[in-house]
């Protein structure tokens, strides 16, 4: 019995043991003072325009501890002040991404995005959705609150299956 209760106390002890070094992404792990695994430098090789948009770029790096570009396949910018959306095409892989209530216009940097599934562009100041048409992926279409849109033709962006328009479209 006793045997018992010693082995399933070590096998505790290794367990949390595991859970609190994996809670540590960024440090070094060593055993008798050699480093046995390193983790790679985070990816810094992008440079947006716009400062919001370098900002919560280098915060999801950070967070997501992403080590290559193509890693990053989700970003959340929503409500960041972003107006230019230049050099977000760095992060080819994204699938998901939400930009509501910034002040974005120009689109054409979403046309190096391919793999966009969802797209929230609810509550900026776009007037020109033609850079969206060629994004064959977009199944999620959000462009609710853009005011000076030009309304896209039926036919334009057929693909997408959730499509929230402004009240002018409708």
């Amino acid at each position: 019995m006793q045997h018992l209760l010693f082995r399933s106390f070590l096998y505790l002890s290794f367990c949390v043991g595991i859970a609190s070094i994996s809670a540590c992404q960024g440090y070094d792990y060593t055993i008798n003072d050699k480093v046995v695994y390193r983790p790679g430098p985070l990816f810094t090789d992008f440079a947006a325009l716009d400062p919001a948009l370098q900002a919560c770029l280098e915060q999801a790096v950070s967070d997501n501890a992403v080590t290559t570009a193509s890693q990053l396949t989700q970003l959340n910018c929503s409500h960041a002040g972003i107006e230019n959306l230049q050099g977000l095409a760095v992060f080819s892989n994204l699938s998901a991404l939400r930009l509501s209530s910034n002040k974005i216009r120009n689109l054409v940097e979403l046309t190096n995005l391919a793999g966009l599934s969802e797209l929230y562009l609810d509550n900026n100041q776009i007037v020109d959705p033609v850079p969206l048409f060629g994004l064959d992926e977009l199944r999620y279409l959000e462009l609710s609150g853009n005011d000076k849109l030009q309304c896209p033709s039926g036919k334009s962006l057929a693909h997408v299956e959730f499509l929230t328009l402004p009240a002018h479209c409708q």
